[in-house]
């Protein structure tokens, strides 16, 4: 085997030109490959940090979705087409989730939290001519939020990393709320207004609900990179208005089979045909008695005004911190398995499918360019494969001499497999080293987007490339098996010429 490789190793001296194409194509390939699954990496460690310590927790338990649906922490995802706003449910089950959690080992904390969307404007109402009067207005500067609310003492004990630079948390019982920056920045760039602490604010969801709050308190995220829409937290009685957690929402009653409306038994002319109709009015009365018979058609209103109310103990979700955030995966399976058991509405989920609307938008990314590299790697080999297939032709007499001389067809395989790896490492080596050279200066650069969208399609503001072993190693196995094979046609090809026919060539 000694000989074979110093064989090999003249023989890629001896042909210097064809060497140096060869490994530049594998070089840059190799480099390539190492910054793209870098940066993806980077992506995905900044998104995950981001999200396990802020909002997702390691382990989130929500509502088994229905058919069509996806829910994460922000809402609710939908292929079903309706009329309808989806909110997200309230857990059924919470007090039996609780307890399973609090009995599974490996989990450290837990806390409950409510989500929703919502818009803040000033005034007696929404002004929404501020939108179309801006025409440097984009659906990324619009002051729509992501109202968050979690379980007093708990909460801020499980995500305490919040940067509040001035004001003060939320009190218990209120409608104040805290509210990012980038959230006052929004509001600057649609209203053209400030927004300090000690404003009153109207807050309004896409479901029409409207509510008064007071900022008391104004925050930096605690990644100032992050990819996560701007936020603002409340006290949960307030965010369960706007998630529609009401008792209403969990309530069923059989209706009666028949309604005795009066009304119907009138005629046409009796509803519609008296001139004295309009004169009635202005007496207070009509043809359905004095006004205050109106009351009496609803009937008794108590049962509809309790369902109106928010549900106290209402919450969307229960998030749990693990000893071992690495061993999310396996209780996922285990929690999931329990609530099955148990005939449970509760599906436990990590933390990307958690936050599966930011996390998918990465993985959809992250295929794209796998399939860019497959394309460019299905290439380099087409080349890599054409050129040895050059170099045999090239040199056939020197095959001929060799098997004149007693080398068998095993010898001549190996000789070309053994000049194939060892040009593939040589050159492996050298692209990581230069992938290496060049990912340390961008990342001595800290560059940094600004761009909502970007952030959003790239997980986050800081472009940085992340390196692991894992990359290398899985590049370094793919360069050489890749090489291997794209050699072997052109040693087939190798193998055919005979002794006689390689030296009347010659």
């Amino acid at each position: 085997m000694k000989e074979i490789i110093k064989l090999a190793l003249l023989n890629l001296k001896e042909h210097k030109s064809k060497t140096l194409i060869i490994s530049m194509f594998i070089l840059f390939g190799v480099a390539i490959v190492i910054m793209g699954n870098s940066f993806l990496e980077s992506v995905n460690r900044g998104l995950e940090k981001d999200f396990r310590a802020n909002v997702t927790g390691d382990i989130a338990v929500s509502v088994i979705p229905e058919r069509g649906t996806s829910i994460d922490v922000f809402g609710i995802n939908s292929t079903n087409i309706t009329g309808e706003l989806p909110q997200i449910p309230a857990l059924t089950d919470l007090e039996r989730v609780e307890e399973i959690l609090a009995a599974t080992d490996g989990i450290k904390k837990q806390t409950k939290l409510i989500s929703s969307q919502i818009l803040l404007a000033k005034g007696l109402e929404v002004d929404f001519s501020a939108f179309l009067d801006n025409d440097d207005l984009g659906v990324m500067d619009l002051p729509i939020s992501m109202l968050f609310a979690g379980e007093d003492g708990t909460f801020w004990d499980m995500f305490p990393d919040l940067n509040l630079i001035e004001g003060t948390y939320p009190a218990s019982g209120t409608n104040e709320i805290i509210v990012d920056t980038r959230v006052i920045a929004g509001f600057q760039k649609t209203y053209r207004d400030t927004l300090n602490v000690g404003d009153t604010v109207l807050m309004s969801s896409l479901g029409g609900v409207i509510r008064e709050g007071k900022v008391v308190g104004i925050f930096k995220p605690a990644n100032e990179y992050s990819a996560m829409f701007q936020s603002i937290y409340c006290e949960p009685a307030l965010a369960r208005s706007f998630a529609d957690l009401t008792y209403a929402s969990t309530f069923s009653q059989d209706l009666p089979d028949s309604v005795d409306l009066t009304i119907s038994d009138m005629s046409e002319d009796d509803l519609f045909g008296d001139d004295d109709f309009f004169g009635d009015i202005e007496d207070g009365t009509s043809i359905l008695g004095s006004t205050a018979d109106f009351d009496s058609i609803l009937g008794d209103t108590t049962l509809r005004d309790e369902l109106n109310k928010t549900d106290d103990g209402a919450w969307q979700f229960v998030l749990a911190k693990l000893d071992n955030p690495y061993a999310d995966k396996k209780l996922v399976r285990e929690l999931n398995q329990k609530f099955r058991d148990e005939g449970l509405n509760a599906r436990a989920m990590d933390w990307r499918l958690a936050a599966l609307s930011y996390a998918g938008t990465v993985e959809g990314i992250g295929f794209i360019f796998n399939l860019l590299i497959i394309i460019l790697a299905v290439v380099v080999f087409i080349i890599i494969m054409n050129t040895m297939v050059v170099s045999v032709i090239e040199r056939t007499s020197e095959i001929g001499t060799m098997r004149a001389i007693g080398a068998e067809k095993k010898f001549v395989k190996r000789l070309f497999y053994s000049e194939a790896v060892i040009l593939t490492s040589v050159s492996s080596v050298l692209g990581i080293i230069f992938a290496f050279i060049v990912m340390a200066i961008f990342n001595a650069f800290n560059i940094s987007i600004t761009n909502d969208i970007a952030k959003m399609i790239l997980g986050g503001g800081l472009l940085h490339f992340s390196p692991t072993f894992a990359i290398i190693f899985a590049t370094i196995c793919v360069a050489i098996a890749g090489s291997v094979i794209s050699n072997m046609y052109p040693v087939k090809s190798a193998l055919r010429i005979t002794p006689l026919k390689a030296l009347s060539k010659e």
